[in-house]
């Protein structure tokens, strides 16, 4: 079998035999032309269907992910959806991990659960608690690990076994790890999610989403017939030219995640040994409660590290916008480097939730950046966050800045 690199530049991605072009064309129609009624060229009739752009991409990321099947959607939200719909059932219950996306859990607790869908909440990194979830309704287990934001690490062949005992099915949002890093297939999973906007894309210039199904039976049907016909009569495809460019992020993407990788590790063990900062969260490092399963299950433990400062909320808003390289956005996975604030962007959905993300917590997405200069970068905004904390302090304590007392 050919190895990662070699199958992302070359899976799927046929040379145009009109031309010789080295890179496929971008195929952008909306429609076919047939040789006669239902006659169709290559099997294309209408984009919704099929596209060989979108097919290539799919063959592609299938091919890295060893699955039976991908299939490319407008967005991660969207590819999760149509997940969702393909193989649950009104009356289904779902467990979700205590921590992950908020986007997934608002999709699910604020849309699914109108269509007779129930979800649990549970912390999927106790397998007894796992375990005592399980319902005679429970349909799916959803996992994500690492998780988003908190970097918990589950152990992906222990739920794949609880969930095949129990009949039910495992889907893991593999969008932190990458087919690079982890192939939750390979644990026993029945369906792999990303994120291409993500570290697939690479760029932060694409928005898309894709499942990626093992060859599997769920209620008399095959996933992949189940996703894929859910993919064209629900409709929520991924357009050629999201695809064109989730494709060419796929080809380098194992160069970037070793860059990525490589920085964030440095970074960890950097900002584990400032005073500003009350914790690291981070798979590589030894200290994390996940370090070893990590390092079974993964082949590097990615780009994304998450902090909590000492100085409280105020210092980790004040880190969040003061500095220059780590750019403030909801987003990750991209070449630059960008840092966000979980609570009230990304998991703002969680507020007033057992999962509500704590509010002197950042998250930083480490890009390709010289080390060096994010560790500037990191300096400057912690200095800033101190100072800003000893303002606050200070005020607290009757001792006003001039202008503050101007305007008191």
């Amino acid at each position: 079998m050919s190895g990662f690199n070699t199958l992302a530049v070359h899976a799927g991605q046929h040379k145009d035999p009109a031309t010789g072009a080295v890179i496929p064309p971008i195929y952008q129609t909306s429609t076919f032309i047939q040789d006669g009624i239902n006659v169709l060229r290559a099997g294309h009739e209408y984009s919704r269907g099929s596209n060989p752009t979108r097919n290539g991409f799919e063959e592609q990321l299938n091919a890295l992910e060893r699955g039976a099947a991908g299939f490319a959607f407008a967005s991660g939200i969207a590819a999760e959806d149509a997940l969702l719909r393909a193989v649950l059932a009104p009356g289904d219950h779902i467990i979700l991990g205590s921590d992950g996306y908020g986007g997934t859990h608002r999709l699910v607790n604020n849309l699914h659960r109108k269509w007779g869908i129930s979800a649990s909440t549970v912390e999927l990194t106790d397998l007894t608690a796992a375990a005592a979830a399980l319902r005679p309704d429970t349909a799916l287990i959803w996992v994500e690990t690492p998780s988003n934001p908190l970097l918990k690490i589950a152990d992906l062949s222990a739920l794949a076994s609880l969930a095949r005992e129990h009949g039910a099915l495992l889907v893991v949002d593999n969008t932190f790890a990458t087919p690079y890093l982890q192939r939750p297939l390979d644990f026993g999973a029945h369906a792999v999610i990303h994120s291409t906007t993500k570290y697939i894309g690479g760029h932060s210039d694409v928005l898309g989403g894709a499942v990626i199904v093992a060859d599997y039976l769920h209620r008399g049907q095959s996933l992949a017939e189940a996703v894929g016909y859910q993919q064209f009569a629900g409709g929520a495809v991924a357009g050629p030219q999201d695809c064109y460019l989730a494709a060419r992020g796929l080809k380098t993407l194992g160069l970037r995640m070793e860059r990525h990788c490589a920085t964030a590790l440095e970074l960890a063990h950097w900002l584990q040994a400032r005073p500003e900062v009350s914790r690291v969260y981070y798979p590589g490092l030894g200290s994390h409660r996940g370090h070893r399963l990590a390092a079974t299950q993964q082949s590097g433990f990615g780009g994304i590290i998450s902090l909590q400062l000492a100085g409280g909320e105020h210092a980790a808003r004040t880190l969040a916008q003061s500095m220059e390289y780590f750019q403030l956005s909801v987003s990750l996975g991209g070449v630059e480097s960008l840092v966000c604030y979980p609570r009230e962007m990304t998991h703002a959905s969680t507020i007033g939730t057992a999962q509500q993300i704590p509010a002197d917590l950042v998250r930083l997405s480490v890009g390709i950046e010289e080390p060096a200069d994010l560790i500037a970068d990191l300096t400057a905004g912690l200095a800033a966050a101190g100072c800003a904390t000893s303002s606050t302090t200070s005020s607290a304590t009757g001792n006003l800045p001039r202008s503050a007392m101007a305007s008191a």
